[in-house]
């Protein structure tokens, strides 16, 4: 369905609506952000201390046309020059979802072009990909691994070639995100949690306190932060009841130090396993500045080649979105706009 995109520069505009945030980009030849316009609803939920997701639906409706609009501003095009058009389909929120992939599909029926629905977390993957104005760092080397750490997500990702992607392994109960959030619930930092453990972090001490790491049996590649937090909430408890005396930001130190480490570890086994030589990070998690840090220290001394987002393009944004349709539809990916939202996509899945 649709005309083929020009050979010469494709202008991909996407929809990405999973969560709590309304966004729109242009992207040209899957590299070049021409416009990345986020709305973010997170003064909404953070009073109920998490996403909403019937609030966050009708919010997506609200603000979709506007967003829509500011990004073709921004980009100097109009609706006519786009040639391939893109949403998340999933995973996320089911209500969020279909507010977005409904838009695209209209406007790829409208424009009669082209329409890929791309999967939210080989998305993050791809804002690997991506250039801002005036860069010109070089694509990442397949194959590679790609460590994803977004929300409830935690996954190892081997990617032979464009279309070609293999979980390696995944979170069996909370993901890093989800512990980081859960933990900081606990002590009173509010939502999202992550960068507020992350800011207190920086001023503790990591080896204050004992903090488990699971790395489940041997030659596992899955994730377990379940026990990690189970004994965060216990130490606070402890704290509480006046039987341990220790400082927020030791404890945020301490606790952001388990994650990073199992993070790094299970990821250069990875790497181990599958024999490559880049690594990649994706998703909000790796934002986090220990996170990289250490990525940084330990791909050096193996000799690895590292690549991470900017953190702007780590949380959820359409411009990823636009970047995974593209090498998608080169790779001869096309979207049927019967396609449906899929709640529980996972990687790899079409």
């Amino acid at each position: 369905m649709g005309q083929t995109p020009r050979s010469e520069s494709c202008l991909v505009l996407a929809i990405e609506t999973s969560c709590d945030e309304t966004a729109v980009a242009v992207v040209d030849g899957g590299r070049r952000i021409l416009s990345s316009v986020v709305a973010s609803q997170l003064d909404l939920h953070r009073q109920f201390g998490g996403v909403v997701p019937e609030l966050a639906s009708r919010k997506h409706v609200e603000l979709l046309l506007p967003v829509l609009d500011q990004a073709l501003r921004e980009a100097d095009l109009r609706l006519a020059d786009i040639d391939l058009v893109a949403a998340t389909r999933g995973p996320g929120l089911v209500g969020a979802l279909l507010v977005g992939l409904t838009a695209a599909k209209a406007l790829a029926l409208a424009l009669d072009r082209p329409f890929v629905g791309v999967n939210h977390l080989e998305g993050h993957l791809y804002a690997n990909f991506l250039q801002s104005a005036g860069e010109k760092e070089d694509a990442p080397i397949l194959p590679l691994v790609c460590l994803i750490a977004s929300g409830g997500h935690t996954e190892l990702v081997y990617m032979r070639a464009h279309g070609d992607l293999e979980l390696l392994g995944q979170t069996r109960d909370d993901a890093a995100g989800e512990a980081f959030d859960k933990v900081a619930r606990e002590l009173g930092l509010g939502y999202p949690g992550g960068p507020a453990i992350s800011r207190l972090a920086r001023q503790g001490d990591p080896e204050a306190l004992a903090f488990p790491r699971a790395y489940l049996e041997a030659g596992s590649l899955d994730f377990s932060f379940s026990g990690l937090k189970t004994h965060a909430v216990r130490l606070l408890t402890a704290r509480r009841q006046g039987r341990l005396t220790f400082t927020d930001a030791d404890f945020c130190a301490g606790f952001q130090e388990a994650i990073v480490t199992v993070l790094v570890d299970k990821t250069l086994a990875a790497v181990q396993k599958t024999g490559v030589q880049q690594v990649l990070l994706a998703g909000g998690v790796v934002a986090n500045w220990r996170l990289r840090q250490e990525f940084q220290r330990r791909t050096q001394q193996a000799g690895l080649r590292l690549h991470a987002p900017a953190p702007w393009l780590c949380t959820d944004n359409a411009a990823m979105i636009a970047a995974a349709a593209y090498y998608a539809y080169h790779s001869g990916q096309r979207s049927s706009l019967a396609l449906d939202a899929d709640p529980s996509l996972v990687v790899g899945v079409r």
